[in-house]
């Protein structure tokens, strides 16, 4: 299974704004150029993590994004659903049903062993993202940082994070 790079990006991002004061955003050129992304790429995520309930957007010139829930309400699952949608991965097309000398439809009465595995495999790796929060996430950095990816994170927020009225 492939995902697209959007969800990176939109998980890192939403790791970022969950550092943002209660009262600030950060635009999506400032979130672009921290993760030195594309912005205009970005802002398809970013508007998709909106319109799912995660982000709020604050319009204007001095607007940008902020979380919309607090970082252990936001699952991986969350994340993924909102940039690459609710669709399974695996699809199954029934192409044993295809092809010269097809057989009776009584041979398909039961659904397709492959599908049923692959459906229980999604399964399994939905649920595994459900259970990490953004705030486990967050907890595993900070007990693994010397203070250096803190220290940048920081950094920038001082130049870029931008204060609005909640």
């Amino acid at each position: 299974m492939k995902l697209g790079d959007g969800v990176e990006q939109a998980i890192h991002c939403v790791t970022m704004l969950s550092r943002v004061s209660e009262d600030g955003v950060l635009s999506a050129a400032a979130l672009a150029e921290f993760h030195g992304v594309s912005t205009s790429y970005l802002l398809k995520h970013l508007q998709a993590l909106s319109g799912a309930g995660l982000l709020d957007t604050v319009p204007g010139p001095k607007g940008g994004y902020r979380l919309a829930k607090q970082p252990e309400d936001i699952s991986l699952l969350d994340i993924v659903l909102a940039v690459e949608g609710p669709a399974p991965a695996f699809r199954c097309a029934e192409i044993r049903q295809r092809g010269p000398n097809p057989l009776p439809g009584r041979y398909f009465a039961k659904p397709c062993g492959i599908n049923a595995a692959m459906l229980k495999a999604e399964r399994a790796y939905r649920a595994e993202l459900a259970r990490v929060s953004i705030a486990d996430i967050l907890a595993d950095l900070e007990a693994t940082d010397d203070g250096g990816i803190a220290a940048r994170g920081c950094a920038f927020l001082d130049i870029h994070e931008r204060k609005t009225a909640r």
